[in-house]
């Protein structure tokens, strides 16, 4: 505006005033101004326009004034820089204001909306595409839905604005724009809404104005041959675009635009047949307005016909009609349809009435094409509503010079506007004060209620009478005027015209008073087609233009949207923008003062400033206050009155505190320091606590190393000065055993030689002798032949001199004969006499007489002894080195300064420390006795007397005394007695023992103290052990083997010696070594003895050999098997079994028999040789010989089973029919009734005979079978008739019936008559329970059940097994105790062998119910699903396999309804018993049920119910049930949750029961359900929904509670460790997961649980993958997954369930060496693309995310499991810092591979030189030195050439080049020549860039195909041809990008007037993906390590 001069006269310069200085400079916020009035207002302005300042603060209120030019403020820097700030923070800005709203949404969780109003021209369109990119851009997602919402509006712009005289982009319709945000404040859709469409503009333009842009851009841009095809031109040639006569548009190129349309139309899913077929419209309508009409006249009627032109049938061929109905029209009257001709007016008229209707329907059809576009379903869970931000731009306020209906509309929305933004700032605000009670002076404001009132509110309104002019057919415009002349005459607002044209009225509008032309307003409100169109158009084979018209119009459908639009608004909280333009002439820098007043003015910007200015617009309720802002203080007014220095700046109403626009950000900012700092205090407290924990942790174990150091050092230093000494005596030793060793060699030798010289000499005089005496006899031959006359001639005196002189050589050599054997016989007895003494007391052995020793045996017997010493020698020095040695354990353990060796001496102390002194005295004791039995000691000469007893004997006197019978007692063990000493006798001298004793009294003594007294085991084989080391007494040595191998069989070592014991034995002699190590062995199989050891042991001790005894069948068999010391009767019934082959085994027991008692031995772990100690015991007590002590053993059924079958084995059978008859003979069973005798013996007469019958077989048979008892009271003769008669009587004698089933019969008369007989006895006492006649009684089992008997065998109480309702053994202080549950109540008992007991009746009752079909319902259920029954139902149990009772279902027949189905067995009792249960029997069970018996008394945490359980509630399933177990395992599923926090909420409830049915994996469903799927349907609702999280533990541990199901209990436990890992539960259940937890150290899940469930913090979003159910499913609780390399490689990594992508990352480099994971990153390869996982993101969370995506895609049937193919790639992803060289590992196993086909494919710009030298490199890489592999370079060139360079040069050439490059490079391996290779191509701009081939639509000036380049330095667009870079954008000039499926979309420069590049590609994730990486890592990697080097 031109400045202009003032003159001030004289007389009123006195009232001016200076320039208040705000108004100088002028200020952000006009609320501080300090001239407050309408000038201070403009100045402001004026001052902040010059400055090219637009943005101005009124409060919240953001004033915007339009430029007229783009301003460098729209720009992606300041979009960040305005994000997460506060208002009023910055210079003003709509970034602000939108950045107020999405703060405000996601603060207050409450829709927001922001009001952009203005007039025309404003700039309010611009305002709105600027906060929608703001929001886009702050969402941070680049997502496809973000740029679909953005670009909706460039399609909205073309078909709905248009070129005004106003503005050149103005909005000729209305939107309201509605962008839906997630829980996380990502976009994920919006909506909007259209409000009258200036549809009069299609056909009728203002001077100076165009249509619609969509019609110039179309024109303009469209290419010829379509333009050809819809016969369309330039925009000249249609006369519905030239009527305003203004084609073109400064700065706005149509056809440019019309590139953008059609890209915009791509990324709203408009296909190209979509786009085509809107063009038609569009063309037919341009077409249409070309049609001309004649007039003419018919039948004295004004008609007209269409002008013959193209335009018509071309219309008609794009709209495919067939008939012209412009000409004419149709009524319908009460009979008929008639048609009336139309002039060329009304022609005309229809014409533009049609195309405007359609452009219209047209417009509508693309909003709602575009809201389906748009409009996403809402992501997070059904319980959050998800948050919008509404943006209004619609139509400013207008006034023309002629204004028609559309201007009424326009502006009756505006006064719309206007008094919601009144009603806010003014009406709301001033009455929230008066009702909060704030003295406050009301501000007059302009209100335009009023106005309202008279356009649409009050009664018979503007509007309304336009309606109803318009309902009738006679109405026009001029009737309706003057109705509304007539009834608002009197209203001020309203006014009439009163000029000379009578066709108008005005109406007096906020903004201004207006007049409009009534011309035209009932056909524009009626708009409506005539029939004859709507017929035309439902004929038409034009699809869209059918679709467009389907739906009617409503006529009142813009006050109706107008009116819903304002209660939207009114639901959110508003801000506002009011755009102003500065002028009329659209001129930047510009300002019309006038124009800008009024705009002030209207809008009441004055009493707004003031209102915010001395008002409080931000109010809170005390709560939200508080709770917002108590981190400040403790109070509202202590807050308000610290922060907020003037009191006159916040109030307190009554509910509310009130505070001025700018407190609001200012409290904000306080609020977010302050928590700063308790942030920073707490994680001082949090750091510290965990510093000193970790430091006292470290002191404590530093402490306690400390203490065990200094003992270990104290102990190991006292026994290495015992093993120095030791070492040293050894060596000391060893070197005088050396030296005499040598001087004995020495003297061997010299001894040696002298005897081999003397043997030489004495065997040559030998032989010098031998040759004279054989000479002498050859001359003495001769000689005597010579005189063989002569010797006749000797005397008789001769004769006899030579027989005297042989006769004594004969008597020498007898003599010499019998010295050697003398000799012989006295070493042999000396070797014998060890064993013999110890064995002295047996019988003599008679053996053979041995004869002399053959001659040469002695010196065989000396080089034996040799060879025996050397080997002695040699295991010595072995025993030394060994780990186990007992040298060692002796200086480890030993006290004093006892050795290991060998001594004759008493011993003053153990060898090992005792705290019990008994304990000590019996020790020295037993070592006394040992020194007597090795002969070591001698023994007294005489007994001393002396009155105190022997404790052992005692004990064992007791022990003897046992009474034999078939109860054998279970003895306490008894204690050693205190002995006093005398005076004159050693420690552990026993008077009693002062005396001589036989071996084996020696061995009772010893074996005796170690069985009594367990603690001086070990004592006892260090002593023996002592006393063998190093003796060198023959005799003491064999007879401490001999002790030690005894005492082997008897009783054990601990675990501290039976190592080195066991090495002792190893190097033992020979002859023991073997024989100690086997009874050791077999010792620590079966258990200590409980006896001393018995002769027969002793005996059999001699030759070391096994006992062999006879056991006796009851068939009078005998059958011989081996026993030793350890056996046990389970041992012997097995052997026996597998020799008679017995296939039933059970109840066959060993039995022991002495004189007439017989007792059992079992067949369990009872030692067989205890029971013959005990024999031979009992044998001595009576006086007589141990040997002679006749005991037996016998093999006999023992008990039966409830389900025992005769049939089922015939061995088993026959034995006990043969114990039956031997019974029946020796009065073992008895009968009441003779004739069960007699029957019995008719039985077995047919069993042995048949059918025969005899009286004298009879007689043998009674003899047989009948006891002598039953004989001598019946005679035999009475006795044999009674058997005959039965015999021949009886039913089998005529039969053919085997005698195999009679036997079965016997068996099974015996099982039920004489029960007793076949049971096991155990004694019991009661504890406490139901009063019984006498404390202690028997207990009785057998088949029928359990009996209580006293001392006289009569039962008192008798149990059948479903009467006992449960058994088990607890432990208790006073002993292991027996609960007994019966009807009649629990009994607690204490029972001999209490286990067997418990073990027995379980066994029974769990073998019955197995075998049992029969069950009894305990509750009532209905279930269509189920089977249905009642409590106290008898149903049959079907056991077809259909379901398991393993996972707690049967299937099941109802009895009474006769009904089958499933059935839990948790709603049901199974009956052990094998026959229907009575009615009796029923009863039981409801009342064992009621009285909560029959359940098993758990001892398990309870969850108190501070974690909010709920009630438990009666019935469970069905009425009349017990009462709901709510912390115990449930097989039916819940009703509701577990939890009271989630009752209300009936879909979670659903939600939560659904859940349950899941975890229960018995639970019966119709199809069948994979692990996974079972998983998604669990953990996938909590995932998503926090609050059923605990619930989800809670249902799990209950299941786990109280369950005795093994698989149910695995599968618990897995669910249980997969639900840890996903997220932890609420910390008020924290506590009591970790108890439950750590109570159950057992199982060993649950310390990896406690594990998983305090390393997760943040819950995982999805449920487990895949692996992660596999792995524990496989009962692995690693997970490994295989990772994937560029060279071709693979590894396995561990991944833990809480494992983030970047963690892996980082694992993955460190275990490669890489030297950072800086840029790499893992991606997953599926069958269609390989995508980046998101760093941040839970490794199986994202992978999942990632792969589902396809699973989803892919058509599975019902039931079967999907398995997506996948792999998991590890590569660099972003190239920053890589020099090849610095990391050699990363540039051969990543940067190579990566590399190389990026360079093969030709994306780089190479030089030919390079190309050649890098073909000779990947030669090399491929080859290494193979020279022979030339020739196969031409077929190798797609290897080594880029492809598209190949063709540069011949084959030959290529090889030619190449080979010479080879050579050149010779001497470098596969590895240089990679590294060379990278080198190389690091030194071009490409390198390490990504490259993507698309196709691009949006910039002519680009080829269509380019290449995109994605590097460091930003993103470069491509020629491929030329591979010319023709523009390179820096990531800072990148404004935001998007991806869709098909399309990539990238946006450069501001936010207004950015350039924008859409390609079409399918890889457009991996684009966005990158660019975002990289933005990433500029934004946060790169500032670190500035701060880094900063601090450096």
């Amino acid at each position: 505006m031109v400045s202009q001069e003032h003159y001030i006269p004289e007389g009123e310069k006195a009232i001016l005033k200076p320039m208040h200085p705000t108004s100088v400079e002028g200020v952000d916020d006009m609320i501080r101004l300090g001239d407050l009035s309408e000038a201070g207002l403009l100045r402001n302005l004026l001052v902040r326009h010059k400055q090219s300042i637009i943005y101005t603060y009124i409060g919240s209120v953001l004033v915007a004034m339009n430029p007229y030019q783009m301003l460098p403020i729209y720009t992606a820097d300041q979009v960040h820089l305005y994000h997460e700030r506060k208002l009023g923070e910055l210079p003003p800005h709509i970034f602000a204001i939108a950045d107020s709203c999405y703060f405000n949404m996601r603060r207050n969780k409450r829709n927001q909306c922001c009001i952009i109003s203005g007039e025309s021209g404003a700039g309010k369109t611009e305002s709105t595409k600027l906060i929608l990119q703001f929001l886009a851009a702050v969402s941070g997602q680049h997502s496809w839905i973000e740029q679909q919402i953005i670009h909706a509006n460039p399609v909205l712009e073309a078909f709905g604005n248009a070129k005004t005289i106003r503005n050149d982009n103005s909005s000729r319709f209305g939107k309201y724009v509605e962008v839906y945000f997630n829980k996380e404040g990502i976009i994920e859709g919006a909506h909007m809404e259209q409000y009258l469409l200036e549809k009069s503009r299609v056909c009728h333009q203002a001077p100076h104005e165009r249509n619609y842009h969509i019609f110039y851009c179309m024109l303009s841009g469209m290419q010829s041959d379509h333009k050809k095809t819809l016969s369309l031109g330039d925009a000249s040639q249609f006369k519905y675009l030239t009527e305003g006569d203004c084609l073109t548009c400064d700065g706005r190129d149509d056809a440019d635009e019309f590139g953008r349309i059609r890209a915009a139309l791509k990324i709203l899913t408009f296909s190209d047949r979509d786009c085509w077929e809107i063009f038609k419209l569009l063309a037919a309508i341009l077409h249409m307005g070309n049609i001309d009409f004649q007039s003419t006249t018919m039948n004295n009627m004004d008609s007209c016909d269409v002008l013959s032109s193209n335009h018509f049938s071309v219309t008609a061929k794009l709209l495919e009609v067939q008939r012209n109905s412009l000409t004419h029209r149709s009524f319908m009257t009460n009979r008929e349809i008639v048609t009336k001709p139309l002039s060329s007016e009304q022609a005309t008229s229809t014409r533009d009435t049609f195309a405007k209707a359609m452009y219209g329907r047209l417009f509508v059809w693309m909003f709602t094409k575009v809201n389906s576009a748009i409009h996403k379903p809402q992501t997070d869970e059904p319980s959050y509503t998800r948050k919008s931000i509404g943006l209004l731009d619609i139509f400013g306020f207008e006034n023309f010079p002629q204004n028609s209906f559309e201007q009424l509309c326009i502006n009756y929305a505006n006064e719309h506007l206007q008094q919601f933004f009144v009603r806010h700032i003014f009406k709301l605000e001033q009455d929230e004060y008066s009702k909060e009670g704030i003295s406050w002076k009301r501000i007059a404001f302009s209100d335009n209620q009023k106005t309202l009132d008279l356009l649409a509110i009050k009664p018979l309104n503007i509007l309304a009478l336009i309606d109803e002019e318009s309902t009738f057919p006679k109405g026009t415009d001029a009737t309706m005027l003057n109705k509304m002349n007539t009834e608002h005459s009197g209203n001020k607002l309203y006014m009439s015209f009163k000029g000379n044209h009578g066709m108008s009225f005005g109406v007096k509008h906020f903004a201004g008073t207006v007049y409009y032309d009534c011309e035209g307003f009932l056909e524009k409100n009626r708009d409506a087609l005539s029939m004859d169109i709507l017929g035309v158009i439902q004929k038409s084979s034009n699809k869209l233009l059918k679709l467009i018209f389907e739906k009617e119009m409503n006529t009142n459908s813009f006050r109706q949207s107008l009116d819903s639009l304002m209660k939207a608004l009114a639901l959110c909280q508003p801000f506002f923008i009011r755009c102003f333009k500065p002028n009329d002439k659209k001129m930047p820098m510009v300002f019309d003062r006038n124009l800008c007043m009024q705009q002030l003015r209207y809008s009441g910007m004055l009493d707004t400033i003031k209102i915010r200015k001395l008002g409080y617009p931000i109010r809170h309720t005390f709560k939200d206050f508080l709770q917002r802002y108590r981190v400040l203080l403790k109070s509202v007014d202590s807050i308000c009155r610290a922060m907020i220095k003037d009191k006159e700046d916040w109030k307190i109403g009554k509910n509310k505190i009130f505070l001025r626009d700018h407190h609001d950000s200012f409290l904000e900012l306080e609020r977010e320091q302050e928590l700063y700092k308790k942030a920073l205090i707490i994680q001082r407290v949090m750091i510290a606590h965990k510093d000193r924990s970790n430091f006292v942790k470290k002191r404590r174990a530093a402490l306690v190393l400390q203490k065990n150091w200094r003992g270990h050092r104290d102990r190991r230093l006292k026994q290495g000065f015992a093993r120095l000494q030791a070492k040293v005596r050894s060596r000391q030793l060893h070197t005088e055993y050396m030296r005499r060793r040598a001087a004995a060699i020495t003297l061997q030798t010299q001894t040696r030689g002298y005897l081999a010289r003397k043997d030489l000499k004495r065997k040559k005089d030998a032989v010098i002798l031998l040759q004279t005496q054989t000479r002498g006899l050859l001359a003495r031959k001769t000689l005597k032949r010579m005189k063989t006359d002569v010797s006749a001639f000797l005397t008789a005196q001769e004769k006899e001199a030579q027989e005297r002189i042989a006769l004594e050589l004969q008597q020498r050599l007898e003599e010499l004969l019998k010295k050697n054997e003398e000799a012989a016989k006295s070493q042999k007895k000396d070797e014998e006499d060890t064993v013999e003494n110890i064995f002295g007391f047996l019988p003599s052995a008679v053996g053979g007489q041995e004869g002399p020793a053959p001659e040469g045996f002695e010196v065989r017997k000396e080089r034996e002894k040799e060879k025996e010493k050397e080997k002695e020698r040699e295991r010595e020095r072995e025993r030394e080195n060994d780990e186990f040695s007992f040298s060692k354990f002796a200086s480890l353990h030993f006290q004093g300064s006892s050795t290991h060796s060998y001594i004759q001496q008493r011993l003053r102390q153990p060898l090992l420390h005792h705290e019990d002194e008994g304990d000590t005295l019996a020790c020295l004791t037993v070592w006394w006795i040992i020194l007597r039995f090795m002969g070591d000691l001698p023994e007294p000469k005489q007994e001393r007397v002396s009155a105190i007893a022997d404790p052992i004997q005692m004990n064992l006197g007791q022990r003897q005394a046992r009474r034999l019978s078939s109860l054998p007692e279970e003895q306490p063990k008894p204690k050693m007695q205190a002995v006093q000493e005398e005076e004159d006798v050693l420690f552990g001298e026993r008077a009693t023992y002062d005396r001589p004793m036989t071996p084996l009294e020696k061995l009772h003594i010893i074996v005796g103290y170690a069985i009594v007294r367990h603690d001086i085991r070990d004592e006892i084989y260090c002593q023996i052990l002592k006393q063998l080391t190093d003796n060198k007494n023959h005799k003491s040595t064999n007879r401490g083997w001999t002790l030690l191998s005894i005492c082997l069989g008897i009783f054990p070592p601990t675990d501290r010696l039976t190592k080195y014991l066991q090495s002792f034995i190893r190097y033992g002699p020979s002859e023991y070594s073997s024989y100690c190590a086997e009874r050791l062995q077999r010792t620590l199989a079966n258990g200590e003895r409980s006896e001393p050891p018995c002769w027969v042991e002793l005996q059999v001790g001699k030759n070391k050999k096994p006992i062999s005894v006879a056991v006796g069948l009851m068939d009078g068999r005998s059958i011989s098997v081996t026993l030793d010391s350890a056996s046990s009767s389970a041992e012997v019934c097995s052997a026996i079994i597998q020799k008679i082959k017995l296939q039933d085994t059970y109840g066959f027991s060993l039995y022991a028999a002495m004189y007439e008692k017989i007792w059992s031995l079992g067949s369990g772990s009872q030692h067989v040789l205890d029971a013959v100690s005990m024999c031979e015991q009992e044998e001595k007590r009576q006086g007589k010989e141990e040997q002679h002590a006749p005991w037996r053993l016998y093999f006999r059924k023992e008990i039966f089973t409830p389900w025992h079958d005769c049939s089922s084995d015939q061995v088993s059978t026959d034995l006990i029919y043969k114990q039956i008859i031997h019974g029946l003979k020796s009065g073992d069973y008895q009968s009441d009734k003779e004739d069960d005798y007699v029957q019995l013996a008719a039985k077995h007469y047919y069993v042995q005979h048949g059918s025969e019958s005899s009286m004298e077989t009879t007689n043998k048979i009674v003899r047989e079978c009948m006891s002598m008892t039953l004989i001598e009271n019946k005679s035999v003769a009475k006795l044999v008739q009674m058997v005959h008669s039965a015999h021949t009587q009886g039913p089998y004698i005529n039969s053919t019936k085997p005698a195999f089933e009679v036997k079965a019969e016997i068996v099974q008369y015996a099982q039920e008559k004489w029960p007793v007989y076949f049971s096991r006895l155990y004694e019991a006492e009661i504890i406490s329970g139901p009063s019984v006649p006498q404390d202690q009684f028997v207990v009785v089992v057998n088949w029928k059940g359990v009996f209580f008997q006293d001392v006289t065998e009569a039962a008192f109480m008798q149990l059948s097994y479903p009467e006992v309702s449960g058994i088990e053994m607890s432990e208790e202080e006073s002993g292991r105790i027996v609960c007994l549950m019966t009807p009649k109540g629990m009994y607690e008992l204490k029972v001999v062998k209490g286990k067997d007991f418990v073990e027995l009746v379980n066994m029974f009752i769990s073998g019955l119910k197995e075998r049992s079909q029969y069950a009894v319902a305990i509750q009532d259920l209905k279930d269509p699903t189920l089977l249905s029954y009642r409590r106290g139902d008898v149903l049959y149990i079907i056991k077809d396999g259909e379901y398991s009772s393993e996972e707690g279902w049967i299937k099941a027949r109802n009895e009474r309804t006769n009904q089958t189905g499933a059935i839990s067995l948790d709603a049901i009792r199974i009956l052990p018993m094998l026959t229907r249960p009575t009615e009796e029997t029923l009863v039981n069970m409801i009342l064992l049920f009621h009285t909560n018996l029959w359940r098993k008394s758990y001892s398990c945490h309870l969850v108190p119910l501070s974690i909010g359980l709920r009630e438990p509630k009666e019935g469970g399933r069905g009425k009349g049930g017990a009462k709901e177990r709510l912390w115990a395992n449930s097989k039916e599923p819940l009703k509701q949750p577990l939890l009271r926090s989630l009752q209300g909420n009936s879909e979670i409830c659903h939600l939560a029961s659904d859940c349950f049915t899941d975890i229960l994996p018995d639970y019966p469903v119709k199809h069948v359900r994979t692990p996974i799927d079972l998983t998604n349907q669990i953990f996938g609702p909590a995932t998503a929904r926090v609050e059923l999280r605990d619930e989800i533990y809670c249902q799990i541990m209950k299941q786990m509670t109280n369950n005795n199901h093994g698989l149910s209990m695995e599968r618990g436990w897995q669910l249980l460790w997969l639900c840890c890992g996903l997220f932890p539960p609420s910390q008020l259940l924290l506590r009591h997961a970790q108890r439950f937890l750590e109570s159950r150290t057992r199982e060993p899940l649950a310390s990896t649980c406690l594990q998983r469930m305090q390393a997760i913090i943040e819950g995982r979003k999805l449920p487990p993958h895949q692996v992660e159910v596999d792995a524990i499913q496989n009962n692995s609780t690693q997970i490994f997954h295989k990772v994937h390399f560029p060279n071709d490689t693979s590894e396995i990594f561990e991944v833990t369930s809480t494992m983030r992508i970047k963690d892996l990352c980082r694992n993955i480099a460190k275990d490669l060496r890489l030297s950072s994971s800086d840029g790499y990153s893992l991606f997953v390869k599926t069958s269609t693309k390989v995508v980046s996982m998101d760093s941040k993101e839970y490794f199986f969370d994202n992978l999942r995310q990632l792969t589902d995506v396809v699973k989803k895609g892919k058509k599975v049937k019902e039931a079967t499991p999907t398995i997506v193919p996948y792999l998991v790639l590890f590569m660099r992803k972003l190239w920053f810092n890589v020099i090849p060289g610095k990391d050699i590992t990363a540039d051969l196993a990543f940067h190579f591979p990566q590399e190389l086909p990026k360079y093969l494919r030709g994306y780089h710009n190479v030089a030919k030189e390079d190309m050649i030298s890098l073909a000779g490199l990947l030669f090399r890489i491929q080859v290494e030195t193979d020279k022979s592999q030339f020739v196969m370079i031409p077929r190798m060139l797609k290897d080594l050439v880029p492809a598209d360079q190949q063709r540069i040069m011949t084959p030959d050439d290529w090889k030619k080049h190449i080979i010479n490059a080879y050579n050149k490079q010779a001497g470098i391996t596969v590895d240089e020549a990679k590294l060379q290779f990278l080198k190389t191509i690091s030194q071009w701009p490409t390198f390490g860039c990504v490259f993507f081939e698309v196709k691009q639509t949006s910039e002519k000036s680009y080829p269509s195909v380019i290449t995109l380049s994605i590097s460091k330095q930003g993103v470069s667009i491509i020629n491929p041809k030329t591979k010319e870079v023709l523009v390179m954008h820096l990531f800072s000039k990148i404004t935001s990008w998007s991806s869709g499926n098909t399309y990539f979309h990238l946006t450069i420069g501001n936010l207004v007037q950015g350039n924008t590049l859409l390609c079409e590609t399918s890889v457009g994730y991996r684009i966005s993906d990158l660019l975002s990486s990289y933005k990433d890592m500029y934004l946060n990697e790169i500032p670190r390590v500035i701060d880094l080097s900063g601090k450096s």
